[in-house]
């Protein structure tokens, strides 16, 4: 069994900073990729970061610049810093990981519960 958990988030003003953390546990053989989704009211999910183990980061335009995802691998870990929040930031962020749980296994995609980023002035 695999288990995700984020942490942080919260409200903030206009121009503010957040951090995100997920961490992943349970059987765990190997993390391919670990990602960061966030759905608003009345919109459809959208990824906004990824990163590979030990690749390059990937980022939705509407956050490049602005968001900074990192992984610690050793910890089964990513975070993301989130910077310059605008009001259009206000969702539910969740955690996505991939995982494969033995040598054998193919990547699972596991998700946390989410957590509520508010940007109001």
């Amino acid at each position: 069994q695999v288990e995700i958990a984020e942490s942080g988030g919260g409200s903030v003003q206009p121009g503010g900073s957040l951090s995100l953390s997920c961490v992943a546990s349970g059987n765990i053989y190997k993390i391919y990729v670990m990602s960061w989704y966030r759905q608003a009211p009345g919109a459809q999910r959208e990824m906004i970061a990824a990163i590979v183990s030990g690749g390059t980061p990937h980022y939705a335009d509407s956050v490049k610049g602005r968001f900074t995802i990192s992984n610690d691998i050793t910890n089964n870990a990513v975070s993301l810093e989130m910077n310059d929040l605008k009001p259009e930031d206000t969702a539910v962020y969740t955690c996505k990981a991939g995982i494969a749980t033995n040598f054998f296994g193919i990547g699972t995609d596991y998700w946390g519960k989410g957590t509520q980023v508010t940007v109001s002035a």
